[in-house]
């Protein structure tokens, strides 16, 4: 379809004898780019296809119901071991 647009453009001049194919020129080149790119990083003709052959079936959770540490009813509403307000401590320079 654009081709076609180019084509037609292409063989019209305007009145002074200039190029009318110049000016189709950028918003055709425009369109093609954002198309390409878009087919590009959306691919969603291959990620649906990628999706179906990789399936996972999934499986039961394996654990225990055991309860560890519970804390009710407190006053106290810190952590212990809180390092919050210690900056140097927590944040370490890279080497």
């Amino acid at each position: 379809m654009i081709h076609l647009l180019v084509s037609e453009v292409a063989q019209s001049t305007s009145s002074d004898g200039g190029p009318l194919w110049l000016l189709a020129a950028g918003p055709a080149g425009g369109a093609a780019t954002y198309w390409a790119l878009f087919r590009y990083y959306r691919n969603t003709d291959k990620s649906h296809a990628y999706e179906r052959d990789t399936l996972i079936t999934a499986k039961p959770v394996q654990g225990s119901r055991e309860k560890v540490d519970h804390i009710s009813k407190t006053r106290q509403s810190g952590i212990d071991g809180d390092n919050s307000s210690q900056h140097r401590t927590r944040v370490t320079r890279l080497p």
